[in-house]
């Protein structure tokens, strides 16, 4: 496992963790040394992860704002519903990007909190001259969706899926978004 992908998973076993993590048990979770460990805490620190040493082991402080990337597919006609369910679901819509074989990743922020923001974006797309982003990739794009706990990710993921609106990687994707692992934003 690379550097990056192991700082991944250490942040994100303190994002769960209800108490302080030793340092020997993450060298050993992730069979590197001790130093390496206090070498990748001070890097996430440097990302302004807010981790903090105890005499137990390492606490994260911003415990909040944990993301995932949801793959879906639904018409134009269900954008409102799906922003609300995961809104509705303790959620925020952070951006829709699309995946494209030739021009890559096209991202657009959203800042999507409540209803009323999801239906002035679904208003501002029915009123203007644009089409959807997804509609240059036959209806299929992402979400990055940020919450307070994984267990609220989740649900959401559940509450997608029971919809209908999530939807399998293809080979030519680059990255698969639906490991487990969360990332602060």
């Amino acid at each position: 496992m690379g550097g990056e992908k192991r700082r991944e998973n250490l942040l994100k076993i303190l994002q769960e963790s209800e108490s302080a993590v030793s340092g020997t048990k993450l060298a050993t979770k992730f069979q590197v040394s001790r130093q390496v460990i206090v070498q990748d805490i001070a890097l996430l620190r440097a990302k302004n992860h807010d981790i903090i040493s105890t005499h137990k082991g390492y606490v994260l402080l911003d415990k909040g704002n944990i993301q995932r990337v949801f793959k879906v597919k639904h018409s134009a006609e269900k954008m409102l519903d799906e922003l609300n369910l995961i809104v509705d679901c303790g959620g925020k819509v952070e951006d829709v990007f699309v995946y494209h074989k030739l021009y890559g990743v096209i991202r657009v922020e959203m800042n999507i909190k409540s209803r009323m923001d999801a239906k002035r974006y679904v208003d501002g797309i029915k009123g203007g001259v644009s089409v959807p982003l997804e509609q240059i990739t036959s209806e299929y794009h992402y979400h990055t969706v940020t919450a307070d706990s994984v267990e609220t990710l989740n649900i959401i993921q559940d509450q997608l899926d029971k919809q209908g609106y999530l939807v399998a990687l293809r080979d030519y994707e680059p990255v698969d978004f639906w490991s487990n692992t969360e990332a602060e934003s």
